[in-house]
């Protein structure tokens, strides 16, 4: 059974900083992945990191690209994402994902990709 729980959601001002967590312990060698869903959308990628050891190779969707890093650290079995520069439009549910199979050529970005999924945590940037 999956145990994503996700941490470190809440408010800021907009120009502001959030660090996401999710656990990490049946995930240390699998690409994990953070979404976000805001009212009205469908859930999309925000960053993706590979199963390998640090640094692993990761991958953000364009609108975070320079303000969000996606990191594992093994040895606390966390996974992040540091949020900085923080826009009104990044308010969403985030989402934690893992996943256990799939093809080399998947869409890292894509729910589709994964298997496992947190509850989510809230994220709310006022302007």
């Amino acid at each position: 059974q999956a145990q994503l729980v996700e941490s470190g959601g809440g408010s800021a001002q907009a120009g502001g900083s959030l660090r996401l967590s999710c656990p990490t312990s049946r995930y240390r060698d699998r690409r994990m992945a953070w979404f976000r869903q805001a009212p009205g959308k469908e859930r999309e990628g925000v960053a993706s990191i590979s199963g390998y050891t640090s640094p692993g190779t990761s991958t953000y969707v364009d609108s975070v690209k320079g303000r969000f890093t996606i990191s594992k650290d093994n040895a606390k079995d966390t996974l992040y994402l540091q949020m900085n520069s923080l826009k009104p439009e990044d308010s969403a549910i985030y989402y934690c994902a893992g996943r256990f199979i799939g093809r080399d050529d998947d869409d890292y970005l894509s729910p589709y990709a994964y298997q496992d999924w947190g509850q989510g945590t809230q994220v709310t940037v006022s302007s």
